[in-house]
């Protein structure tokens, strides 16, 4: 794909997640539905945090997209950065946010989106934070090839933001008695430790998985895949 094309392509996602996050900032003094409260606002929420991680992504690809020069120092350094925060974090934590969503919302929605929620956020905001995400990050894979860090830095790197994670949800726990997510409330520790370390399963396969498509796309010889 052209340089051009890439570009509009950057800008166009990174346009779109500054518009979704804009219609939820203007929710801001609006009456909260059941099933949300106030404290810790919307960055308890691993939804929020992933579309200000895709906007944040695709805001640096469209910066370095516009940097004179293919071999300049600022567009090196723009590059190897853009390429750590799509494969360990925005490409795993994405596709995780789509799929646990949507199994859980098929098996009983009460537990992740209750049904309180349509009369606040209407349907095309809600496929705009658990759908669209995963198309978005397909046509990525297709449009720029991605340099990923050796195996086992990835995933350490990503399951220590996980591991942060768990500690903001548990903290906001301790601090109002109330789960993020009801789901939470169904687990005793051990099940809530168990139910973790199958999340941090399932994010590490997606990981693998765009590991696996950037190289099968784009060929070791262009990305320069570094695996252990």
């Amino acid at each position: 794909m052209s340089a051009m094309l890439r570009a509009v392509y950057h800008i166009l996602a990174f346009s779109w997640y500054a518009f979704v996050i804009q219609s939820l900032a203007a929710k801001d003094g609006e009456k909260l539905p059941p099933g949300i409260f106030v404290y810790g606002g919307p960055w308890k929420y691993l939804t929020f945090l992933n579309l200000i991680l895709q906007m944040v992504f695709f805001g640096l690809a469209t910066i370095s997209d516009l940097q004179p020069g293919k071999k300049s120092a600022a567009r090196n350094g723009l590059t190897r950065c853009k390429d750590l925060l799509f494969s360990v974090f925005a490409f795993p934590v994405g596709m995780f946010v789509v799929l646990v969503f949507w199994v859980i919302f098929a098996y009983d929605r009460q537990l992740v989106y209750p049904a309180s929620l349509d009369a606040f956020f209407p349907p095309w905001m809600n496929h705009a934070m658990h759908s669209f995400v995963l198309p978005i990050l397909l046509g990525e894979i297709l449009v720029q090839p991605h340099t990923y860090p050796k195996t086992k830095n990835g995933l350490a790197a990503l399951g220590i933001v996980g591991v942060a994670y768990l500690s903001w949800v548990i903290w906001v726990y301790l601090s109002v008695g109330i789960w993020v997510y009801p789901l939470l409330g169904l687990f005793s520790t051990t099940g809530i430790a168990g139910l973790f370390f199958f999340n941090m399963c399932v994010v590490t396969l997606f990981y693998l998985l765009g590991q696996t498509v950037n190289s099968r796309v784009w060929g070791k010889d262009k990305m320069m895949l570094k695996t252990t």
